[in-house]
């Protein structure tokens, strides 16, 4: 037999992420491939799985889509109108609702909300399972912020940077030394998947990584007296952030969405990112459970940053918020004039249940909300997740000016760490047109001004760092 080469282990196991097979199969693909070397095993996984391989029988779609509701249409592109009208046609849709941040995405658009029957789609979930927001307010007056020429505001600096973690690769990573009880082993043991992303979690957790994930110190002015998180009405200074799962979210997306379209070949092409797993099935059951996984995971994420953060700064919390989109939820909605358990997907799209407390972001310069949902049955009680892109990475790239970002951050007073042309302000739709458009989803208990921003740097992905041995090295944004 030929000895496998380094190389050949990385391929053979990206190979059997993708096969679909079951435990005690990998298990003698792998003795196959170590015993008898690549060629012996690789045949062993295609015969295994051409054996289960389902027929590729047309599934028929609905000849007419649901109906679904609109919020914001004149800012929306027709990308995400033609993604969201086809997921309307599938033939375990319910329910779905289209949010004013909406752009086109994979499968269902980001800002796209979709109400199933027994069963879960991982791209209507999204890559970045779980990714959320988190703020806490400190009893601190935010004029420490208004000058960064002051100790006060270098005191804040030095605790964010020196207590967040950005970039991809190493340069995302941590010596792996930081300690939380999503971390135990118990939690990591439903599935081998699951099992080999510990390593992943012990070294990204408290991290940020990369794409539109920030941790920013802002002003937050509480603007309702009857507010839920008991705060006087006026203004605090409080840390933000968005981030997920990073690469135990990736690798859980990517694992379950090829296996849901290699399970339904008969999907029409135009919609096979919105294959599915029913869920009282082996495969869809998994996915649920890493799918949670995946989001007390981005939570602890979060969680570890502000404490981390906090400590460094000597602050002491009084209230915080936390929310997530890029998920599903078990839900009871009326459908026809009858209650009916479904499944909500929200990719790219905030809670809004009646009373519930989010966060909707703006840029790194522009206004953020906190918002509590009304409840309305008509969204599946969602609203946006941000302001939602304007234009492209690219486009973003190739038509904002490094002069132009600079001046939309110094007008504002902002100070930006890091961050590229690509989150530039400009390429997103304008916030207040957003949140105008979505006045019968939530209430706006107040709002949030960013002026301490970092982010990942802009850097070639040559110069990246190698990652150890068994960690991701691929997230979502």
């Amino acid at each position: 037999m030929n000895t496998p080469q380094p190389n050949d282990f990385q391929d053979f196991e990206h190979l059997l992420d993708e096969s679909g097979l079951r435990g005690g199969e990998k298990g003698e693909a792998w003795r196959l491939f170590k015993t008898e070397g690549m060629s012996a095993a690789q045949e062993y996984v295609e015969t295994m799985r051409a054996k289960y391989a389902p027929r590729a029988e047309p599934i028929e779609m609905r000849e007419k889509p649901l109906h679904y509701q609109v919020w914001g249409q004149d800012n929306i592109e027709a990308g995400a109108f033609e993604q969201m009208t086809n997921s309307m046609r599938l033939p375990i849709t319910v329910a779905g609702a289209l949010m004013p941040d909406a752009h086109k995405g994979y499968g269902l658009p980001i800002g796209g909300v979709l109400a199933t029957d027994n069963a879960v789609i991982p791209y209507a979930v999204g890559v970045d399972i779980a990714c959320r927001m988190m703020l806490t307010v400190y009893p601190v007056s935010p004029k420490v912020l208004d000058d960064p020429e002051k100790a006060e505001f270098a005191h804040l600096r030095t605790a964010l940077v020196e207590n967040t973690i950005f970039g991809a690769g190493g340069d995302g990573l941590h010596d792996g030394k930081i300690e939380h009880e999503i971390l135990d082993e118990s939690h990591w043991q439903a599935t081998d998947l699951v099992r080999g992303l510990r390593q992943t979690a012990i070294y990204q957790i408290g991290t940020s990584g990369t794409g539109n994930h920030f941790v920013e110190w802002g002003k937050i002015s509480i603007t309702r007296e009857d507010n839920p998180l008991g705060l006087k009405k006026g203004e605090y200074l409080a840390l933000l952030s968005h981030s997920g799962s990073r690469g135990v979210g990736y690798k859980i997306a990517n694992h379950y969405s090829t296996l849901a379209m290699s399970l339904m070949p008969g999907l029409p092409a135009y919609v096979k990112h919105l294959a599915w797993l029913a869920l009282d099935g082996e495969n869809g059951q998994e996915y649920w459970e890493a799918m949670h996984l995946a989001g007390e995971f981005a939570s602890a994420n979060h969680h570890v940053i502000h404490e981390r953060v906090a400590r460094a700064a000597g602050l002491t919390p009084v209230a915080s918020i936390e929310n997530h989109h890029n998920f599903a939820w078990r839900e009871t909605i009326k459908v026809d004039g009858h209650k009916q358990e479904v499944i909500v997907h929200r990719k790219g799209a905030t809670p809004a249940g009646k009373g519930v407390l989010g966060i909707i972001p703006g840029t790194m310069a522009d206004l953020g909300y906190i918002v509590m949902g009304k409840g309305l049955a008509d969204s599946l009680q969602s609203a946006s997740h941000g302001g939602g892109r304007a234009m492209s990475r690219n486009k973003a790239k190739k038509n904002i000016r490094p002069k132009e970002q600079a001046d939309y951050l110094k007008e504002r007073g902002v100070t930006l760490i890091g961050g590229g042309l690509d989150e530039s302000p400009q390429a997103y739709k304008r916030i207040e047109t957003v949140i105008a458009a979505q006045h019968d989803l939530v209430d706006i208990i107040g709002q949030f001004q960013p002026k301490l921003v970092r982010m990942a740097v802009d850097a070639p992905l040559f110069k990246k760092k190698a990652v150890p041995t068994g960690v991701i090295d691929a997230e979502g944004d």
